[in-house]
C-alpha cells in the first residue's frame, strides 16, 4: 500500500510538472555562457531544502497589489536576491512556514536580500492581517495577487510555492510546498547566494 502511495505521489509530481510546462506560455531560456552554475548550491541541499530546484527562468512583469494598495511588479526588488513566497490565508502549511520566512528576513533582509510574501487568490486584507497577527509575523509585506495573474504567469500550481529571484529579476530556484526556511540548510544556501 505504501509503495502504491509513493508511486501515486511521484506520478502527481510528474503530472504537475507536465501541466506547468503545457500551460505555461513562457519559453524556457536557452542556455547561455553567462548561465549560473548551481552545482555548489545543489550540493548544500539537505532536509527540506532537497525540494529546492535550481535553474534559470524568466521573471514576470505582471502587476500585483502592494501592501499600500498600489500596483507594483517584481521589478521593485531588482538589485537584490528576492525570496518570493506565494501563500493564502486558508493554507495550513503557509501558517507553519511563514514565521520561518520572517526569521529568514530578520537574519538576511537588507540591501542584498529580501523575503517577499504575496497572498494569491481571494484573501481579504482583514484576513491577511489576522493571519500575520495570529502567527506573530510583523516584518513581511502583505502584498496580494487577488486575480492570481502573477501566480499563473510564474507557473504557481498549489500553495505554498517559493521562488528565488536573482538581482536581475530572473527565477533561479523554486520550491513547491512548505519547507523549514529557518533551518541551517536554508540559511546556508541564502548566505551563499547573498555572499555571491
Amino acid at each position: 500500500m505504501r509503495k502504491a502511495l509513493i508511486l501515486t505521489a511521484a506520478a502527481a509530481v510528474g503530472l504537475s510538472a507536465g501541466l506547468y510546462l503545457a500551460l505555461s506560455d513562457r519559453e524556457s531560456p536557452a542556455p547561455t555562457a553567462a548561465a549560473m552554475d548551481f552545482t555548489a548550491l545543489e550540493e548544500m541541499r539537505a532536509g527540506d531544502m532537497t525540494k529546492l530546484q535550481f535553474g534559470e527562468a524568466p521573471g514576470s512583469s505582471v502587476a500585483f497589489t502592494s501592501e499600500a494598495g498600489d500596483d507594483m511588479t517584481l521589478a521593485a526588488y531588482e538589485g537584490k536576491f528576492a525570496l518570493v513566497n506565494f501563500w493564502a490565508t486558508w493554507c495550513a502549511p503557509c501558517r507553519k512556514e511563514m514565521p520561518q520566512l520572517a526569521e529568514l528576513q530578520d537574519e538576511f533582509g537588507g540591501a542584498n536580500f529580501e523575503v517577499v510574501t504575496i497572498a494569491t487568490g481571494r484573501n481579504p486584507r482583514p484576513a491577511m492581517e489576522a493571519f500575520f497577527r495570529e502567527i506573530g509575523v510583523a516584518n513581511l509585506p502583505l502584498h496580494s495577487d487577488t486575480s492570481s495573474a502573477l501566480a499563473r504567469d510564474m507557473g504557481v500550481l498549489g500553495l505554498p510555492v517559493t521562488l528565488i529571484l536573482d538581482p536581475a529579476g530572473r527565477e533561479i530556484a523554486r520550491l513547491q510546498g512548505d519547507a523549514d526556511w529557518a533551518s541551517e540548510e536554508a540559511k546556508a544556501i541564502i548566505a551563499a547566494l547573498v555572499a555571491g
